[in-house]
């Protein structure tokens, strides 16, 4: 027996764009797939927009809107930047329905002291540019290779080593850390 040649359409589809098919067609373990891929570039843009606490509720919405819209994506090669232009979407939306909150006192909020250098560096990182806010968080927070991050942002590799390098510089000079001389 020979085996039965692959269709056009499925010889040239990525593995991603076929679990996207299998997912149009109700395969749940196609999009969780599809949800372990890309959680972390997802997580990385809205966190680089909102604060901490509400990160995963809104990567959950954007998640579910993607489930529920995914027979509209026509070309099933570009699923990261349309996850990306979502989950920017999302937290856009997040400042419109936003409730004003009380900041916690210092005595409170300084107790950990890990923690809150990391909420200071995260808050420098949102003071930036958009390019590079998005391209550190997804090195620093989630831990991505440049190479990830140019494959599932649709970047240029050599943009996101700029964009990198640059807002690495750029953090460093908002902490007052690291200055060259």
């Amino acid at each position: 027996m020979f085996p039965v040649p692959a269709s056009p359409a499925e010889e040239g589809a990525t593995a991603e764009a076929q679990m996207i098919e299998r997912a149009c067609t109700g395969d749940r373990d196609a999009f969780t797939d599809l949800y372990k891929i890309y959680a972390p570039l997802v997580h990385g843009i809205v966190l680089a927009r909102v604060p901490y606490d509400e990160a995963q509720d809104i990567v959950q919405e954007v998640f579910l809107s993607a489930y529920n819209n995914l027979h509209t994506l026509r070309d099933r090669n570009v699923i990261g930047s349309w996850l990306a232009t979502i989950a920017r979407n999302r937290a856009t939306e997040f400042y419109r329905h936003a409730r004003p909150t009380e900041e916690l006192s210092d005595e409170i909020s300084d107790r950990n002291n890990r923690e809150a250098g990391a909420r200071e560096i995260l808050a420098a990182i949102r003071t930036m540019p958009e390019a590079y806010r998005e391209t550190l968080v997804l090195r620093l927070v989630e831990g991505m290779t440049g190479i990830e991050i140019a494959e599932r942002t649709g970047l240029k590799p050599e943009s996101v080593r700029v964009n990198l390098h640059r807002g690495m510089e750029l953090l460093r000079k908002t902490l007052g850390v690291g200055g060259r001389k």
